[in-house]
């Protein structure tokens, strides 16, 4: 039985990454999927002022929310889905399920973020729709501003 480990932090990027996912061998239909979510995290700001309940509370609703639109999806064909919520370091949750699953492909279906570099899950796995690089909005604002200004003083 093909077994995949699927980090997702976004359901409706999962869904979408899904939706190409037949293009990738391995992803299209396996016996068992292991959903890693990835809550979202919260400012320094705001955690001092929730409690620690309050915190985990919200991170269950939101699992809860990923779940519902994602097993129909994933369980389509009789497949078996765990659902796990990540805390801690990336690569060694997938260290702890490689050894709990054995041998299991890693796939990352996070959403990308634009200037941020997200933490890979493995060594050997690079994160979804990673550039390479990263250019900080401030910077493409800065060269959006020169070019018109040189535009303009022509």
């Amino acid at each position: 039985m093909d077994k995949v480990i699927l980090y997702v932090d976004d359901a409706a990027y999962a869904r979408e990454f899904l939706a190409r996912a037949p293009a990738e061998p391995g992803v299209a239909a396996p016996g068992q999927w292991v959903l890693v979510a990835c809550a979202p995290r919260m400012t320094h700001r705001i955690s001092k002022w929730v409690s620690h309940s309050a915190r985990e509370n919200w991170r269950a609703k939101w699992l809860s929310k990923v779940q519902e639109q994602l097993l129909p999806l994933l369980s389509v064909g009789g497949a078996q889905v765990t659902t796990v919520l990540a805390k801690g370091p990336l690569p060694e949750l997938t260290q702890r399920l490689k050894l709990e699953h054995g041998a299991a492909r890693v796939v990352d279906a996070r959403r990308p973020k634009i200037g941020v570099d997200l933490e890979p899950v493995a060594p050997d796995v690079a994160p979804a729709g990673q550039s390479g690089w990263a250019l900080p909005g401030a910077m493409l604002g800065m060269g959006a501003l020169l070019v018109l200004a040189n535009e303009l003083s022509e």
